[in-house]
């Protein structure tokens, strides 16, 4: 069972808290808002279920509690982000990461993937792993940009064209997570 995380940094001019709280089917209906405009190939419903019930690592994030102002993006009932997450023995592997586009550029893809990495680095996996699609330039600069390098190449790995069967590929990406002993 997942366990809810707290990372703390600043969003645009305030503190603000991300909680980050285990995904529960009943969150699916936002996350599927969000998936369906942000992605190509949106993940499913399903997918999504089955991750859940595959006991991977699926978070919710949204702002603390203590720091809500209804009606904007400090409200607690508005979805920031999600990330979805499988433990394997020596790695961390990243499935799904996706902020709201109304909270974009803000930084929140970059406070969790050092939230991310905290985790890693907690539960002592030496490494992250991550596939991208090349055409999402915003998301490999990100990665570059945090210290992720690549590593190969998965070969028409994303659909890219329902109607004409066309697929892209995906740039594998890792980072090495620092352990203390």
């Amino acid at each position: 069972m997942t366990k809810e995380l707290h990372v703390k940094n600043s969003v645009n001019e305030g503190d603000a808290e991300l909680s980050f709280l285990p995904m529960q089917s009943a969150d699916l209906d936002e996350v599927l808002a969000i998936e369906a405009v942000s992605h190509i190939h949106p993940w499913t419903r399903g997918n999504f279920s089955d991750s859940l019930t595959a006991g991977h690592w699926a978070y919710c994030i949204r702002p603390q509690l203590d720091q809500v102002i209804k009606g904007s993006y400090l409200d607690p009932q508005v979805l920031w982000a999600y990330c979805v997450l499988f433990p394997g023995v020596d790695e961390l592997h990243l499935l799904n990461i996706t902020v709201s586009p109304k909270l974009r550029r803000l930084g929140l893809a970059v406070r969790m993937m050092s939230a991310i990495e905290a985790v890693a680095a907690q539960q002592q996996m030496p490494r992250i792993i991550l596939e991208v699609r090349p055409s999402n330039s915003a998301a490999v600069y990100l990665y570059q940009s945090i210290g992720y390098e690549q590593i190969g190449t998965r070969k028409n790995y994303y659909p890219e064209n329902s109607k004409t069967g066309l697929r892209e590929d995906a740039a594998v990406m890792t980072k090495s997570i620092k352990l203390e002993p």
